[in-house]
């Protein structure tokens, strides 16, 4: 059970625990992927939080930017100490990186926003990893692992973020010294956003596009070390520093990159997937642009599990809260009853955690299916990868746009308590609004995955055989309309209707533009409104029939009970989104008006289910009071008291009458300005 506060506990939360009526260990290990993940994790977090180290004397938001940086540094440094010394030995070196629980967990109590190292283990090191030959991973990977060296990711430019292609930054090989001169020919050329990038890091992997005799290649990863190593001055030739505040990431150090003829050395260019050879010959292995592709999927994937871990902690502040805000009184003499008693609070909240679910379930089938993808790409076989490139893409754009909005609803669910940043909520939603646009626009990842599906609609259309998760397109030729069923089965099914409905409308516009004269490219940008909704349906199937799937699997050999509330949490998320398109089944299934007065019934009657068990499911994550940083949402519900301890630790409350008063207002009201 997540540590508990020295206060006792608030007696609204510890009547909603003496509701439950399952066993909340058993959804934790569920969540952990068994009980031995589960201990691991507990273990880690107790070496990592148990001595304070995370905390802040001074809360962050009293922090200048300035002052802000540096604390994130420090503790980054004393976190980098703990994971180098004692956790490394615990999680093994196939754990580091953004997939590894110890970095998802842990690392969130140190930093309210992000660390400026997160991009080191987050991106530098697995690149290195998947990029690198052998000969180089033994010379850098112990650098980097060891905190010798400190490095970043530097793709985006000021001028260009998904459409890699048009990268303009320039690697110019020199056979002469054996060198590649990088360049920046243009202000939109300079690398923007980079976590780290600003002041902290003395490495990047920089993305370039590739010049040897003459012949530009195509973008590459070269590793390129930016400071001195011991002053951590900049090296001649590189224009570094910092971008500015932000919404959400200002402690990330996010910066700004340009090379004027900067040299280094032909082994700094990542050569598992291509080389140039000394006499500047281009030599590539076979399919090179989808292997060096590799990891940005891998980012995507990561981020799905992310924003479900995310969307998690804003669901356990806002149940948490909500069982001890009591409001209003609808029967006169009543009392004010809990917020959570109200069908409005549970139906903002309910779909919250079914949705941290969803989206959890849905990560870890994804990180299976991407291993396999490995796997195969490792004998060259690189045929699954345009299905998981479509897979990741929506996945990515669905899944952080859903928590996005939800974290958002868990807010407002909070009233104005929400509002205060030590609710907690409004930097989970700056921090989860950010990953909508990183590492892949939403349209743009929608519409790559659009580009799939028609192909794939193509291929049924002609009676070929297609990949598994658009299976469902050759019922699209049955000329049946799908038969609306509100079982958990039925409802997969009609979203799929909806999906393949949505890709055939596609098709034909696109195919009736071109008739018109439009070239393809023309028809196809003026469909892309309707390209991006149906590549939303498409996910949106794939989630639910994933989520359905993995709950009946994970929970075959539950008890009852546990078995019965995950069941009707898969339910909520289900009838909650058929009721949100009800207008597209009408149009691509045989439900009726009358099912769908049902259907909402239903779902009302399935929220009262759920009410007793809410606050035991979000104790189920399991997440320690030091990962929420919220006021609202302690294991222990002394919501009032650390409100009011909070406001307390302001500076603002140092002294009872700010000198602004003598400077500025006593000469104003003393008719003195």
């Amino acid at each position: 059970m997540s540590q508990i506060s020295k206060m006792e506990v608030h007696p609204d939360l510890a009547m909603e625990r003496a509701k439950c009526n399952f066993n909340k260990l058993e959804v934790t290990h569920i969540l952990d992927g068994g009980e031995e993940n589960t201990l691991q994790r507990k273990k880690i977090e107790d070496i990592a939080l148990n001595d304070g180290a995370a905390r802040d004397a001074i809360p962050e938001e009293h922090m200048s930017p300035k002052e802000k940086y540096e604390n994130a540094v420090r503790k980054s440094c004393v976190y980098s100490e703990i994971v180098r010394n004692i956790l490394a030995e615990l999680t093994g070196l196939e754990t580091f990186g953004l997939n590894s629980p110890m970095l998802r967990r842990v690392s969130d109590a140190f930093f309210k926003e992000v660390s400026p190292f997160l991009l080191h283990l987050g991106m530098f090191v697995p690149t290195i990893m998947g990029q690198c030959t052998p000969e180089q991973q033994a010379y850098w990977l112990p650098r980097a692992l060891d905190m010798q060296i400190i490095g970043t990711y530097a793709q985006t430019e000021l001028g260009h973020g998904t459409f890699i292609r048009g990268l303009e930054t320039t690697a110019t090989y020199d056979p002469e010294t054996e060198t590649f001169v990088l360049n920046t020919p243009t202000l939109t050329a300079y690398k923007w956003w980079a976590g780290g990038l600003g002041n902290t890091v003395n490495y990047c992997i920089v993305i370039a596009q590739l010049y040897t005799k003459g012949v530009c290649h195509g973008t590459h990863p070269f590793i390129v070390q930016l400071r001195d190593e011991d002053t951590h001055m900049p090296l001649p030739g590189i224009k570094i520093g910092e971008i500015g505040p932000k919404m959400g990431f200002n402690t990330a150090d996010n910066g700004f990159l340009g090379f004027d003829n900067y040299r280094i050395p032909r082994e700094n260019m990542m050569m598992k997937n291509a080389q140039v050879l000394k006499d500047g010959t281009y030599v590539k292995v076979a399919r090179h642009g989808k292997m060096t592709y590799q990891t940005m999927v891998f980012v995507r994937v990561m981020l799905v599990n992310e924003a479900a871990f995310n969307l998690a902690k804003a669901c356990t502040i806002a149940v948490r809260y909500s069982a001890v805000r009591r409001q209003s009184q609808p029967k006169p003499g009543a009392g004010e009853p809990q917020i959570m008693d109200y069908l409005t609070q549970q139906h903002k909240l309910f779909i919250c955690i079914a949705t941290a679910h969803a989206l959890q379930f849905s990560s870890n089938w994804l990180w299976r299916s991407f291993s396999a993808v490995l796997a195969e790409m490792k004998h060259g076989n690189t045929d699954t990868l345009p299905e998981f490139h479509a897979l990741s893409s929506c996945l990515k754009a669905v899944s952080t746009s859903d928590a996005a909005y939800f974290i958002e609803q868990c807010r407002h669910a909070c009233g104005g308590h929400g509002y205060m940043l030590s609710s907690g909520l409004p930097n989970l939603y700056n921090f989860v609004s950010a990953t909508r646009t990183y590492e892949g626009d939403y349209t743009v990842l929608l519409l790559q995955t659009a580009r799939f599906l028609i192909k794939a609609y193509e291929q049924a259309e002609a009676g070929k055989p297609v990949t598994p998760t658009v299976s469902y397109l050759t019922e699209a030729f049955s000329g049946n309309k799908s038969i609306w069923c509100s079982s958990p089965e039925g409802i997969v099914r009609s979203f799929q209707a909806v999906a393949a409905g949505k890709i055939g409308v596609c098709v034909r516009n696109i195919r009736s533009r071109m008739r018109t004269g439009l070239s393809q490219e023309d028809a196809w940008e003026l469909s892309t409104i309707q390209l991006v909704a149906a590549s939303e349906a498409h996910c949106r199937a794939v989630i639910s029939d994933t989520y359905s799937q993995e709950i009946e699997r994970l929970t075959a050999n539950s008890s009852p009970n546990v078995k019965g509330v995950m069941e009707q949490l898969t339910r909520v998320y289900l009838y909650y989104w058929a009721l949100e398109r009800t207008g597209e089944l009408l149009m691509y299934t045989s439900i009726s008006e009358t099912d769908i007065l049902d259907l909402q019934l239903q779902y009302e009657d399935l929220l009262r289910a759920i009410r007793p068990n809410a606050v035991g499911l979000v104790d189920a994550f399991d997440l320690r009071d030091e990962l929420l940083h919220s006021t609202l949402g302690a294991y222990d519900g002394r919501v009032y008291e650390r409100l009011m301890a909070e406001a307390m630790r302001s500076p603002m409350n140092a002294e009872p009458v700010n000198q602004a008063f003598h400077k500025y207002m006593k000469p104003l009201l003393k008719g003195k300005l």
